[in-house]
C-alpha cells in the first residue's frame, strides 16, 4: 500500500491509498473553500448514562445531488469535486460537514452539572471512497482492491486512535437510499468519538460478567459455539467464519469474526488480511442475490449497513474485533420498518428466523 497525504483548500485533510505509487496525486484542490467553524457539542442523558451529540450546522450537507455534480467523483477539467485528482484507487478525507470535529473545543464550552452536562464534540470524520466508478459497489470490487480499503480502515484505526481525545474508532458503510444514504457513489464513513458508545459499553459489560461468571472470553466460546452449530453457519474460512448470530435482530444479519480474538484492525495478521477480502465479497453478493431483480431491470442491490466494532482505546479488552452486516429489506419490495417497541423500547422483533435467514444465504452462493 503507498498512501499519499494532501490538504484540500479549505484545510482538511486528504489521503489517497494506492496498490502502487501514482503520479498524479500532487493535483492542487482549486475550489474557493474556507475553513468552516464545527459546533458539535456532546450532550449526556441523566436518566440512560449515554452521549448524544448535537450537530445542528450539518443541516447544509450535501443532499441528492445530480451523478453530474457528485463530490466523491474524481475531479475533472472544471468540474471540480471533493478529490483534486482525475484518478484514484481508495481515497480518505475529512468530512465537510461533521458531527465531530477537532476544533470544536474552541467553539463550544464544557458544562458540568448532574443533569446538564456538555462536552465540546471532539473528535473527527472522514470520508471513504471505495471507487472512482459513480455506479460501482463494493461488491463489484476485485479482492485487491478490497485488501486496499481494508489497509485504509487499519491505517486510520491506528492514527485516529492516536488522537489524544479520541476513545474509540468506528468504520463503515451505509449502502441505498433505504438505509439512508444521500450520496450513491460508493463509500463510507469513519467516525473518531471523544466517548465509547453505549453498544459498545454493553458489550463490554457483557463480557466482563461472562469473564466473571466462567473464566473465560465471551466472544471466544460463542464463536466456537457457532462454528459447531451449522444451522446459522454461512461462511467457514481458515482465519474467518460468518454466521447469522442466536439472537439476530435483522431479517438478514451475519456477523464476520476472525478465528483469532483480537481486539481492533492494527492487531490482524498478514494472513487475516489476505483471506478477509475474497469472504468479505462473497458475503456482499450473497446479499445481493437475495431478492433478485425482475428480468431485464438493472440488477439488485441490497441496501445493508456494514459496521466493524473495535475495542476503545485503553480499555474493552474482552471485546473481539467483528463486522455486522445487515439489510433492512425483509422481502422483495418490503422493508424492515422498527415498530414502537423497537425505536421507542429497543426491544426488537425478528420477522425471519436466524436459522432460516442462514439457510438462505447459504442458498444463494454463486454458482
Amino acid at each position: 500500500m503507498h498512501r499519499t497525504a494532501t490538504k484540500l483548500a479549505d484545510g482538511r485533510e486528504l489521503f489517497y491509498y494506492d496498490q502502487e505509487w501514482a503520479a498524479d496525486r500532487a493535483a492542487v484542490d482549486r475550489r474557493p473553500l474556507v475553513p468552516a467553524a464545527s459546533l458539535s457539542e456532546t450532550r449526556l442523558d441523566p436518566v440512560l448514562g449515554e452521549w448524544v451529540t448535537v450537530a445542528a450546522h450539518r443541516q447544509q450537507r450535501t443532499y441528492h445531488p445530480p451523478a453530474g455534480e457528485c463530490p466523491l467523483c474524481p475531479s475533472q477539467d472544471d468540474r471540480l469535486s471533493e478529490i483534486p485528482a482525475a484518478d484514484y484507487e481508495v481515497v480518505v478525507f475529512e468530512n465537510r460537514f461533521p458531527s465531530l470535529a477537532t476544533d470544536s473545543a474552541a467553539y463550544v464550552a464544557a458544562h458540568d452539572d448532574p443533569l446538564h452536562t456538555v462536552r465540546p464534540g471532539t473528535g473527527r470524520c472522514e470520508v471513504v471512497c471505495f471507487s472512482p466508478d459513480h455506479h460501482a459497489s463494493v461488491a463489484d470490487l476485485d479482492e485487491a482492491a478490497v485488501r486496499l480499503v481494508l489497509d485504509a480502515w487499519t491505517d486510520r484505526t491506528a492514527e485516529l486512535s492516536a488522537l489524544p481525545d479520541v476513545q474509540q474508532v468506528y468504520c463503515f458503510e451505509n449502502r441505498g437510499e433505504e438505509i439512508g444514504v444521500t450520496l450513491p457513489h460508493p463509500h463510507g464513513q469513519i467516525y473518531a468519538f471523544p466517548f465509547v458508545p453505549s453498544r459498545t459499553t454493553r458489550m463490554i459489560a457483557r463480557a466482563a460478567a461472562h469473564r466473571i461468571r466462567t473464566g473465560r472470553n465471551l466472544f471466544e466460546d460463542l464463536l466456537t459455539a457457532e462454528r459447531a452449530a451449522p444451522e446459522r453457519l454461512v461462511l467457514r474460512g481458515e482465519h474467518w467464519t460468518a454466521f447469522v448470530p442466536f439472537a439476530a435482530r435483522w431479517p438478514y444479519e451475519v456477523h464476520l469474526s476472525p478465528n483469532r480474538r483480537v481486539r481492533d484492525l492494527t492487531a490482524l495478521d498478514e494472513a487475516e488480511r489476505a483471506e478477509f477480502p475474497g469472504l468479505y465479497l462473497d458475503l456482499l453478493r450473497r446479499f445481493d442475490r437475495l431478492f433478485p431483480a425482475p428480468a431485464g431491470s438493472a440488477p439488485n442491490r441490497t441496501p445493508y449497513i456494514a459496521a466493524w466494532h473495535q475495542a476503545p482505546k485503553g480499555g474493552g479488552d474482552e471485546l473481539a474485533l467483528h463486522l455486522e452486516l445487515f439489510t433492512v429489506r425483509r422481502a422483495p419490495g418490503k422493508l424492515k420498518y422498527l415498530a414502537g417497541v423497537e425505536s421507542g423500547l429497543d426491544a426488537f422483533v425478528t420477522d425471519v428466523s436466524p436459522e432460516a435467514a442462514a439457510e438462505r444465504l447459504r442458498g444463494v452462493a454463486a454458482g
